[in-house]
């Protein structure tokens, strides 16, 4: 192992170095640097130090190269493939601003060799794809090589010396970006719903940890979670959201109406509960659909939404049970007491008008229509409540239908308030004209996306797609930071 033999050597004599002069710039990237190689060394040979210890000849004698022994399956390092971010080339729409947190330490981007089992009752990434921090102690002649989590600490004790710990946050979401590559599902998804019902998911970025706040980003029309990769990745860099938050993302087919979308999310809401008891409540943050289904989560529809499609209550519509079952999660609802504040981003509470034009027309045709929809608008028209201001359809509404200003159900929801004592706040853009409020991002116009009562509005300059706005995410920045202070 003579690459081992010299990079270790390097490592410990940089660290010689930041011992008597710990301000020593160069020591330091020479120290990074050369600990990355360790690790190198170590993924490319399967030594596994924390398994047993390893001889390494050096030419100032012989180390043994050990690992604190993994405290569980998860924390095995022999499960993943460690790449040390300064050899990975990162770029393209969603890593346009791509930094790291300088410091002592080799980043890692680690990613798990197999799939996650159980990965969707832990509410885990399907693979693992995590940043980690490396560091390489020496006492006498024993190299201690030890994996750090930067989401966990932001500094580290070297030589009775402190040093901040090197990060990058970037790296791992960008090789699961590149090698997944999620954002290819996102039109397939509004095309074919039904044929990627089992992307329906609500995901944790990290490992659960009680005393972080959820944070649940759900995405819009023809997106994916990628789509939220540069705000999560800007606010990481940030030491008091990375210490007090969790990132989570609830990801669906965007071609369901987006009330069935809502469902799914009080669905995957209900099983975190079960699965993390001990959370504490969330934040939700929804770009456009997105933002519309977040609505839901902090509005008292009770059966009323129901009366404004059906004359009779649910348990006297005469409808199969199944049916009756997803109309009832679906229409009959009241606000999740375990979400604590929303962030609206270029939502278009009261529809926009691109959906009812042509382009909106030609999109909802092209959207297949799941076949369980299908049956069950077959079974619920004849009991529908005539309605002479909605344009009329003959099929089950899909998500296009379901953005149109005079669709019923959109209609129905902005007669309701949104529940009482629940803080929420609107971020949209106008594209720089500064012609608030006849202002628009493109696709929604300011008197949709405009809400009473919100305790904030930014208008940035954006077109729709503003959660990429780094205006935007700073302000997401500052409510999340105002959450911390009111709630605790």
């Amino acid at each position: 192992m003579p690459a081992l033999n010299h990079d270790l050597l390097a490592a410990k004599i940089s660290y010689g170095v930041l011992e008597r002069q710990p301000k020593d710039e160069s020591a330091r990237s020479i120290y990074n640097f050369a600990v990355a190689r360790v690790v190198q060394d170590v993924d490319r040979t399967d030594i596994e130090p924390w398994r047993h210890p390893v001889t390494v000849e050096t030419d100032e004698g012989r180390y043994t190269l050990v690992s604190p022994k993994p405290v569980d399956a998860d924390h095995d390092p022999s499960r993943y493939d460690l790449f040390p971010t300064d050899t990975l080339k990162i770029g393209g729409k969603f890593f346009e601003t791509y930094s790291t947190v300088s410091g002592l330490g080799a980043p890692i981007a680690v990613v798990g060799r197999t799939e996650s089992p159980h990965f969707r009752q832990q509410y885990k990434l399907r693979r693992i794809y995590v940043p980690v921090t490396a560091i390489v102690r020496f006492s006498a002649r024993r190299a201690h090589l030890e994996f750090v989590d930067p989401l966990n600490t932001a500094r580290i004790t070297l030589n009775k010396q402190t040093f901040p710990l090197a990060a990058d946050f970037d790296a791992p979401t960008a090789l699961l970006v590149a090698r997944e590559r999620p954002e290819r599902l996102g039109l397939s998804r509004v095309m074919n719903p039904e044929a990627y019902a089992d992307t329906a998911m609500l995901t944790r970025l990290q490992q659960f940890d009680p005393a972080r706040t959820p944070v649940i980003f759900v995405h819009g029309l023809q997106e994916t979670g990628a789509s939220w990769a540069p705000m999560i990745d800007s606010l990481r860099h940030d030491s008091a959201i990375r210490k007090h938050y969790q990132f989570w993302y609830f990801s669906y087919p965007s071609g369901y109406p987006y009330p069935y979308a809502a469902a799914l999310l009080r669905q995957d809401l209900d099983g975190i509960k079960r699965a993390f008891p001990d959370h504490k409540r969330v934040v939700l943050i929804g770009h456009s659909m997105g933002g519309m289904i977040c609505r839901l989560m902090i509005t008292d529809a009770g059966d009323k939404i129901w009366h404004d499609f059906f004359a009779t209550p649910p348990a006297k519509t005469p409808l199969a049970k199944d049916t009756r079952k997803l109309l009832e999660e679906s229409l009959v609802f009241d606000h999740r007491p375990d979400v604590e504040r929303v962030i609206f981003i270029s939502t278009p509470h009261r529809g926009s008008k691109l959906a009812s034009g042509w382009i909106g027309r030609i999109g909802a045709g092209l959207v297949r229509t799941p076949q369980l929809f299908a049956s069950i608008y077959a079974s619920t028209k004849p009991l529908l409540i005539a309605d002479p201001a909605a344009r009329p359809l003959n099929r089950m509404p899909n998500s296009v239908d379901t953005l149109e200003p005079n669709d019923r159900f959109v209609e129905a929801v902005n007669k309701l308030p949104i529940a009482p004592g629940i803080p929420y706040h609107s971020i949209m853009g106008d594209r720089g004209h500064g012609d608030t409020p006849n202002s628009s991002d493109g696709i929604v116009p300011y008197w949709s996306s405009h809400l009473d009562g919100a305790r904030s509005e930014l208008i940035v300059n954006s077109d729709h797609g503003a959660q990429y706005n780094p205006q935007a995410i700073r302000e997401v920045e500052r409510i999340l930071k105002l959450n911390l202070a009111v709630s605790r």
